[in-house]
């Protein structure tokens, strides 16, 4: 099959490109759910729904394989639109799979929420009949029936050293490790042991079981790698079935090949893990414990960016010590304080096929993924009128009593999208910025004497202010000139060179607008020894109370709009109620950061 159409190559893409090519996984059988090599020997025949079939109907296999003791964060993102993306670009299934072998970390509001991300990204586990949604505790029973056979033959044995017995036996990246002393058990000893191990006989530590391959291998990680070990603990799953847990790196290649995954794309830091995932595999394949042709495991560098950090121990950090207002904050680079903040799932898809997949570590500057966002919002967000530091203009000449509606484009750009009435009278909100009583050099907006359009309404002429008795500006007067609204005949003649936006105080929707930034100030937080908490941005949020034309009142949770001359904003999902909408800004409509802000 050739690569798809309008998709950027990269080696992952001809690595498929080949194996289609060559028809390596075109006679792979599959019984349309996971399990062993002897499950997967079905009848003849094929169809494209892949369920009960003998010839798998998906092309390729990929999967998204996420721990679930955490919020997904942006480099998550990346490689969920890379798995599911090439499924569906290579008419293949992608499988969501809980790796959940560490009892001790994982829960359900984890499993949930990352459900929930991977929907709001756009993607489905589905393919045909299929629902690929799996957890990797589930294969628990045959993990363990394969672990036995690996000791009956000679692969595995039980190491009763200590922690730190075995660590010091391990050797370094220069020198070989040294043998275990239990290393030279018979079959029947590891099984008997391996057996007790799991009926509870032992407390935690006592033996692990190990993979027999070489302790003087020059990759450390082939250097009898722990493959299970004593956890007296309640999984969140399978509840206190089991007290012997698989390792990662044994659990993670048998849960590929029990669901026939033709592709496991992973990050650059588990390259040096490969062997022993191809050892594993090999192992179990002449044994007769797994479907082939076996999966392969490609490695892809992962996603590095400016003014963020994704490692989990810091984020953790950032909630627990109440830097940010939980795993929601849209400071935050988490999925779900993304979708808080307004940005589109849409401009994530963007973002991951732009920066594109390489096999060399790099740094993205957070402001591609946030001009991603800008585009996507400018095609698809309306435009609205919020003034964020309003002051008051008395438009004295203006009858009293008196109101009408100024039309107002929803899209500069999409005149079908049509036009909306903006209520006008005598008292308006202005932004605070655009009067100067001692205007400097080039300010064209309202100063006395001066004269700027109100958008899509009249042309004023600025007579004055009133301040309160310390000073400070209450209101900014003006009168109209009755024959300049926009749109209307003879407008156009009224030259100015000031324009400023504006909502009718009387018809106003006074709201919370929160203004979120860059978490940090530093394009690498905590870079060299500095601690990365020092390096927070003091103005990464300012809430101000605005002032918003009467069409925003009734925004819907999440309903995205771009406030002219402010940005994108999103009614928060978690705060705004029916008639008193709450807004957070997703991103400015031009990046200030490349101006070395």
């Amino acid at each position: 099959m050739a690569e798809p159409d309008n998709k950027p190559s990269n080696f992952i893409r001809h690595i498929i490109d080949g194996d289609l090519k060559s028809g390596k996984y075109a006679a792979r059988r599959w019984s349309g759910k996971p399990g062993p090599a002897e499950q997967q020997k079905v009848p003849e025949g094929t169809h494209s729904a892949g369920a009960g079939t003998a010839v798998d109907g998906a092309k390729i296999r990929t999967r998204f394989p996420p721990e679930p003791n955490g919020y997904l964060h942006f480099g998550h993102a990346k490689s969920i639109c890379l798995n599911f993306g090439l499924a569906l670009d290579y008419q293949g299934a992608c499988h969501l799979r809980f790796d959940d072998t560490n009892p001790e970390k994982e829960e359900q509001e984890y499993v949930d929420a990352i459900i929930d991300a991977v929907h709001w990204l756009g993607f489905e586990w589905r393919f045909g009949d299929e629902i690929n949604q799996y957890l990797a505790s589930d294969y628990f029973e045959w993990m363990y029936q394969f672990a036995e056979k690996l000791i009956e033959a000679g692969h595995a044995y039980v190491d009763s050293q200590t922690a730190d017995e075995m660590r010091a036996s391990r050797g370094t990246l220069t020198a070989g490790g040294r043998n275990s002393p239990y290393r030279e058990r018979m079959p029947a000893e590891n099984l008997a042991l391996f057996r007790a191990m799991r009926g509870g006989e032992f407390a935690d530590g006592t033996h692990v079981l190990r993979a027999k391959i070489a302790m003087d291998s020059p990759n450390i990680n082939l250097r009898d790698p722990a493959i299970y070990r004593i956890r007296h603990a309640t999984h969140h799953n399978t509840g206190d079935t089991w007290c012997i847990y698989p390792m990662y790196t044994y659990a993670h290649p048998i849960e590929d090949a029990l669901e026939n995954i033709t592709h496991s794309i992973c990050t650059l830091e588990f390259e040096d893990q490969r062997p022993f995932y191809d050892w594993l595999l090999a192992r179990l394949a002449e044994l007769g414990c797994v479907n082939t042709p076996l999966p392969q495991q490609i490695e892809f560098a992962r996603l590095n960016l400016s003014y963020v950090v994704l490692s989990k121990r810091k984020l953790i950090q950032l909630v627990d010590e109440k830097h940010v207002d939980g795993w929601d904050d849209p400071r935050l680079p988490t999925l779900v304080g993304a979708r808080r903040r307004g940005f589109t799932a849409e401009g994530f898809r963007a973002f991951s096929e732009m920066i594109g997949v390489t096999k060399s570590d790099s740094w993205i500057d957070i402001s591609v993924l946030e001009e991603c966002q800008r585009e996507h919002l400018n095609e698809t967000a309306p435009r609205r009128i919020a003034v964020l530091d309003p002051v008051k203009l008395v438009i004295d000449n203006y009858p009293e009593g008196q109101e009408e509606e100024c039309l107002a484009p929803n899209h500069p750009q999409k005149p079908e999208w049509g036009k909306r009435p903006v209520p006008f009278s005598k008292e308006l909100w202005i932004e605070r910025e655009d009067f100067m009583e001692a205007p400097s050099k080039g300010y064209f907006r309202l100063f006395p004497g001066n004269r700027v359009r109100l958008r899509y309404g009249f042309v004023v002429e600025c007579t004055g202010a009133d301040r309160d008795d310390a000073g400070n500006i209450t209101a900014v007067h003006c009168n109209y000139f009755a024959d300049s609204k926009s749109g209307t005949p003879g407008s156009d003649a009224y030259k100015v060179k000031g324009n400023i936006h504006w909502v009718s105080a009387r018809h106003a929707c006074a709201a919370e607008i929160r203004l979120y930034d860059r978490l940090f100030s530093v394009e690498a937080p905590g870079s060299g020894d500095r601690d990365f908490i020092a390096d927070l941005n003091p103005t990464s949020k300012r809430v101000v109370a605005a002032q918003l034309e009467a069409a925003l009142k009734d925004a819907a949770a999440e309903e995205r709009f771009q406030f002219e001359r402010h940005g994108y904003f999103v009614a928060d999902r978690v705060d705004s109620r029916p008639g008193a909408p709450v807004f957070n800004r997703a991103v400015t409509l031009k990046d200030s950061w490349s101006k070395g802000k």
